[in-house]
């Protein structure tokens, strides 16, 4: 199974072109580098769906807090996986 984690766009780390793109998204106090490519219209305070290490959308804030909240009580996003 494939699975897709929300996370908040902090900031854009690196920027080749409107399309290249890595941003800083938090995972509550994790933060990743991840690869914006698929969402060039993504925005700092955006929240992205991220699936490896690769951002795959755009979606709602509220969603975003909702799935999160769901997958820390499913000790899913403890880190000693």
């Amino acid at each position: 199974m494939c699975l897709s984690i929300p996370g908040k766009l902090e900031s854009i780390e690196n920027q080749l072109d409107d399309i290249f793109r890595v941003g800083k998204v938090s995972f509550g106090e994790i933060k990743k580098d991840i690869n914006l490519s698929m969402v060039s219209d993504a925005k700092v305070g955006d929240y992205v769906l991220v699936h490896v290490g690769v951002a795959i959308s755009i979606v709602d804030e509220e969603e975003a807090k909702r799935t999160f909240d769901l997958l820390l009580q499913m000790g899913e996003m403890n880190g000693d996986k």
